[in-house]
């Protein structure tokens, strides 16, 4: 597959041993285009998070290089738990970026206001997280990303602990969003279906160490829905992409 014409991220054979002598990744490559939405999959343990802690400069590389080739943007990251203040409201939990990089409270209350609209829970705004269902943590979560206006989001797993019908109104949400507001996504996820429903490229890795096994693009149109979920087309694209994941944990050929 040929490369992003507008590279935002690359790495170059990026590797991480932590203190205990765990080698997580090794001569892991990657190039993110700008304005792109990219999926990491693979088993648990294979270096996905760590890959993208890397990349947010969460995290330091024990050889390899993160090159931006347009200068390093503003970056927001969703973990996979909400961690959220429980003695604060929804508003002050999305204003912390803005409180921390000083903006002015009337830019801080203008720029919140927007992003809980655009998340769908502007009317939860004075609501604490404990009277949130995982959902709409989650989706507070997203908002303090995005409040910002990041250049690229960073997602952990972000769905990975919802139920099945809250997992998949986030994920049409999420789609809508990167649309409307153009940012660059990388998503970390263990599960096929979510990584073709909602992906351009899926990057498959391997066990640990974690490297890429190959890369799969889906080329399926957006706005994607319950249709595109339902389709035979969807169906042949996870069969593609199971089968790509079953050669990467067995060691086979790309």
């Amino acid at each position: 597959m040929s490369l992003p014409d507008r590279a935002i991220v690359s790495l170059r054979d990026v590797g991480k041993t932590f203190e205990s002598g765990t080698v997580a990744l090794h001569r892991f490559n990657l190039d993110v285009g700008s304005g792109e939405f990219v999926s990491l999959l693979g088993p648990s343990g294979c270096g996905k998070s760590t890959a993208l802690r890397i990349v947010a400069g969460l995290s330091t590389a024990s050889e390899g290089t993160v090159e931006w080739p347009a200068g390093a943007g503003k970056i927001g990251f969703v973990f996979q738990e909400p961690t959220l203040m429980p003695w604060a409201d929804v508003a002050a939990n999305v204003r912390l970026p803005l409180k921390l990089s000083g903006a002015d409270d009337a830019q801080s209350h203008a720029a919140v206001t927007q992003t809980l609209a655009r998340v769908g829970i502007a009317d939860f705004a004075h609501a604490y997280p404990r009277e949130l269902s995982g959902g709409m943590k989650m989706r507070t979560s997203i908002a303090r990303a995005l409040v910002t206006e990041p250049d690229l989001l960073l997602m952990d797993e972000p769905f990975a602990a919802l139920d099945e019908i809250a997992r998949f109104k986030l994920n049409n949400d999420l789609l809508t969003l990167w649309r409307e507001l153009r940012r660059t996504v990388i998503f970390v996820t263990h599960s096929v279906f979510e990584s073709v429903y909602l992906s351009q490229r899926i990057v498959v890795m391997t066990p640990r160490p974690g490297r890429v096994f190959t890369e799969i693009t889906i080329p399926a149109p957006y706005p994607r829905d319950e249709r595109f979920r339902t389709s035979t087309d969807f169906a042949g694209h996870c069969r593609v992409v199971s089968e790509a994941l079953e050669r990467a944990m067995a060691g086979g050929a790309s």
